[in-house]
């Protein structure tokens, strides 16, 4: 999983991305500090592997990772090259969903490229350099299917209708991501990559003494509702803070703070559930591991994700949930006392199954 952190210069993007990574990102108060990508590789820390590592007596644990890309501050007109816009553009297209970071923070000291603090008007002029782009591309694909469409052939009429009908609503400032699609159209409009259609969690950046009670918040959390994104609210000054501590000290400092999840926990959990993923767990005497795959992923699937192999030969899939595991004491246990499945084809793998895959090829 690759997540885009974006936002307009100085929000907290690279503050939050030091946070999650601990990769040291420079921050500075000034527009563009970062110029190319900062990029940090995060273990998802997962404790059901710790307990599975204990019960199989192995030492390697592998954690599932996300990937989170720094990118540079936004502003108005990158969609036509102003600022570092064309290089935000490329960068933000290859990822899976953006994390973007919106100031609600007041502060004399911390320059704001537009002079006040106003996360709406901040969130609209990212989402409008995306649909703006979007717009470009839209227009060059039009053209060329008109001209395709000029010998004649009719199975070009349903690509062009999907065509128009989301550069319509691109036009009337609807991002992608909250247009109604069929199958048929998002066929035509998947392929061309466009910027608007990434999902999106809204990070909403506040004061260390203001978490829970931002007066800027509400008006993020009634935008990112209105078309069906999620919002996380945080400091990332604080998180930079716990980045630092040792664990006894961290959960120390988050319990006289009143936190109870840290803000890269959160956002793992919330990038899980906007992307429809989830995690199957494979365990023995030389490694345990959790797997990510989308939700309703068959077992042949699944097992692909292990070896392309695994999913030629699959033969059937021993299968027990984790909590089942644990109360049972050992795999052979559970399946002397008939807790372990024989699932086969079209199994759709649930969150936390602990699997052995049989296969031959």
């Amino acid at each position: 999983m690759k997540l885009g952190i974006v936002g307009l210069p100085n929000v907290g993007k690279s503050t939050l991305f030091n946070a999650l990574t601990s990769a040291g990102a420079e921050v500075a108060n000034y527009p563009f500090c970062t110029i190319d990508p900062n990029v940090g590789v995060v273990a998802v820390k997962d404790e059901r592997l710790v307990k599975l590592a204990a019960l199989y007596n192995c030492k390697k644990i592998v954690y599932a990772t996300v990937e989170f890309v720094d990118i540079a501050g936004l502003v108005k007109g990158a969609s036509h090259g102003e600022g570092l816009g064309n290089k935000f553009l490329s960068h933000i297209r290859e990822v899976d969903a953006i994390v973007h970071v919106v100031r609600c923070f007041d502060d004399p000291d911390i320059t704001h490229v537009d002079g006040s603090v106003d996360p709406v008007r901040d969130i609209e002029t990212i989402n409008t350099e995306l649909i703006l782009a979007d717009l470009d591309t839209l227009t060059r694909k039009i053209d060329k299917t008109k001209t395709a469409m000029k010998s004649g052939d009719k199975k070009y009429i349903p690509e062009m209708e999907a065509l128009q009908k989301v550069y319509s609503a691109l036009a009337e400032g609807k991002a992608l991501r909250g247009i109604e699609l069929s199958d048929e159209e998002r066929a035509y409009i998947d392929p061309l990559y466009l910027l608007s259609g990434k999902k999106v969690i809204y990070v909403a950046n506040v004061s260390e003494n203001r978490l829970g009670a931002d007066k800027y918040v509400p008006a993020v959390r009634r935008f990112a509702e209105a078309e069906g994104s999620e919002v996380i609210e945080l400091s990332a000054r604080i998180e930079a803070e716990l980045a630092e501590l040792g664990e006894d000290d961290r959960a120390m400092f988050m319990e006289e703070l009143g936190i109870e999840t840290s803000g890269l926990d959160k956002l793992i959990k919330s990038s899980y559930k906007l992307l429809g993923l989830m995690s199957f767990l494979t365990a023995g005497e030389k490694e345990t591991r959790a797997w990510t795959i989308p939700v309703g992923t068959k077992a042949p699937q699944a097992a692909g994700k292990i070896h392309s192999d695994f999913e030629r030969g699959f033969i059937r899939a021993e299968v027990v949930d984790y909590d089942t595991l644990i109360e049972c004491g050992s795999f052979n246990a559970a399946k002397e006392k008939g807790k372990v499945r024989s699932e086969g084809k079209d199994y759709v793998f649930k969150e936390g199954d602990v699997v052995l895959f049989r296969f031959n090829v």
